[in-house]
């Protein structure tokens, strides 16, 4: 099947025009609203951490903007009448409030026709409180159903109204890093590394998160209870972990963390026979600045060029945007690129089956949606909770490719067969 966009405009040819838009947050076609007939420009609010120490998350959201803006240079289609598009990008800048307060001018300011985040509980729950309380369309991705839905307080029984979520849970992840570590021997003994913040409290909840569940599976959780995000000192934590003979290392941390303990696991003979955590090893320019304790670590695995979907937008399969990605960046492949690409597919989806451009238009078409993205199918209604659709979720470890370069290897993929596995287990030394 060929692509639905040419080869060529799989690279940026960036104008000024669009340099100077891109600077101040906006991706537009222009043209569009310049047609004789057209309807006013639709308005997509879009929220991501580009700078702080959740940046990872937003490397890539350059480049999915602007293919985004050439693929819907030509506008949509909303109940027959073509519209320009807007996407006006903010920055979270890693923190909740500031997360809130752009969202909050995007509701008010801009009057945004729908809004959209990504990136960590930290960015996509204070937009999507900001767009319940105000009464606005808004659809998020790149955070575990669990720290969305229970880190704003949603009861199972009624939901929420105007939010609308879509990525895995925990029982996904639990699945995943289990299966992963019943490919080694270990003693079963694990350490948990939880932060004090939406993630951290998901993650470790006694109720809900890895405690109940690794117990049922046999492991021993040794959980030596919350940190501080950003702490200097893991020292308590590697003391505990020697002391219980903790062989499996998992948490949720950001990349400067992971980094401060890793350094000092090191440092402090602290060896475990794998490690695998959420968050902090999902990128390669996070895993790359450990150095050559990078190689052999573990997590989780949204989306890779092997996943076995294609753009309902663009029609590229996950492999062509990836490809796409490196030929305009010159950097390799990260896993935000597929989703923050079919957020954006679920976010045209909507307004194109919308039956006109109000709030209460666009909620009804969110609810029927069932498309196919390059990042999997997503479909509500179908749980585990009203207001979220379940994505497919694998693990893996990075490797030494021939060249030199890290590459994540997919080795666990219960519940996903679809998307191949590409080798073994291999212990740390």
């Amino acid at each position: 099947m060929e692509s639905g966009i040419a080869p060529e405009d799989l690279l940026p040819r960036t104008t000024r025009r669009a340099t100077v838009a891109a600077a101040l947050g906006v991706l537009a076609a222009p043209a569009v609203g310049r047609a004789q007939g057209a309807g006013r420009p639709i308005k997509i609010g879009f929220v991501n951490p580009r700078t702080g120490p959740l940046a990872a998350f937003g490397e890539a959201d350059a480049f999915v903007q602007e293919q985004l803006a050439r693929t819907l240079a030509g506008g949509i289609r909303v109940a027959g009448q073509l519209h320009p598009v807007q996407i006006l990008a903010r920055d979270s800048q890693s923190n909740p409030s500031r997360a809130a307060e752009v969202a909050s001018e995007l509701i008010l300011r801009d009057k945004v026709d729908l809004l959209t985040a990504t990136s960590a509980p930290e960015t996509v729950n204070p937009v999507a409180d900001q767009a319940e309380v105000n009464e606005v369309p808004c659809i998020t991705t790149n955070c575990p159903w669990q720290p969305y839905f229970f880190g704003r307080r949603g009861d199972p029984a009624k939901g929420f109204d105007w939010t609308w979520h879509f990525f895995w849970g925990l029982e996904d992840v639990i699945a995943a890093y289990t299966d992963l570590w019943s490919k080694a021997e270990t003693n079963k003994v694990v350490g948990g590394l939880f932060p004090n913040d939406a993630d951290g409290n998901a993650w470790g909840d006694a109720r809900t998160g890895l405690p109940p569940a690794l117990a049922q599976k046999g492991y021993r959780l040794v959980d030596t209870g919350r940190f501080q995000p950003f702490s200097n000192d893991f020292s308590a934590q590697i003391a505990a972990f020697k002391a219980a003979e903790v062989q499996i290392v998992t948490g949720n941390l950001t990349p400067p963390d992971f980094a401060t303990f890793w350094t000092q696991a090191g440092q402090q003979n602290f060896r475990p026979k794998v490690v695998s955590i959420g968050k902090a090893l999902l990128f390669p320019s996070a895993v790359a600045a450990l150095g050559e304790r990078g190689a052999g670590l573990t997590t989780e695995i949204w989306w890779t060029p092997h996943h076995p979907f294609r753009s309902s937008l663009t029609n590229q399969t996950a492999a062509e945007l990836c490809a796409a990605y490196t030929a305009a960046t010159g950097k390799p492949w990260t896993q935000p690129i597929g989703y923050q690409h079919a957020l954006f597919e679920v976010a045209v989806d909507v307004l194109k089956r919308s039956a006109k451009l109000e709030p209460e238009a666009i909620i009804q078409a969110t609810r029927a949606t069932d498309l196919r993205t390059v990042a999997g199918p997503v479909k509500w209604g179908a749980g585990p909770v009203k207001n979220v659709a379940r994505t497919p979720l694998v693990a893996g470890q990075w490797r030494r490719s021939g060249s030199g370069a890290l590459d994540l290897v997919v080795l666990a993929n219960p519940g996903a067969s679809e998307i191949p596995i590409g080798g073994s287990l291999e212990l740390l030394g």
